[in-house]
């Protein structure tokens, strides 16, 4: 049986498995969508954490942190839309593709998200 932590380890690991394979995508046609794919997941994912976290035997200090942080991407980050809206109007343009990943990635930096994943990880 794994553990809360072990659980919430296993859901990071997977979002980060997801910001990495976002981080090496070389900017062809088609990749909008997979850019979308991924932030839907990522999005299903934290989701899952807020809830989880949000009940007692998740909560430490560490957890309590991730989940503020969550919350602030939740709020200030959302580019399902914009993809959808580029993908019909920019679909084989490499530069407004790249641009829109860039942007991706620079906001999961954002309050250090993507960095404190990362050291949870290494726990």
């Amino acid at each position: 049986m794994i553990t809360n932590f072990e659980y919430v380890q296993k859901i990071l690991q997977q979002i980060l498995d997801s910001y990495y394979f976002l981080q090496n995508l070389k900017d062809q046609t088609g990749d909008l969508q997979i850019i979308k794919k991924e932030l839907l997941k990522i999005t299903g994912f934290f989701n899952v954490l807020q809830i989880k976290i949000g009940t007692e035997s998740y909560q430490t200090h560490d957890l309590l942190d991730l989940k503020s942080k969550i919350n602030s991407y939740s709020e200030n980050y959302y580019f399902v839309k914009e993809i959808d809206t580029m993908s019909s109007l920019y679909s084989t343009d490499k530069d407004r593709i790249k641009n829109m990943r860039l942007k991706v990635l620079e906001s999961f930096q954002d309050k250090r998200l993507i960095d404190t994943m990362n050291e949870l990880m290494e726990k």
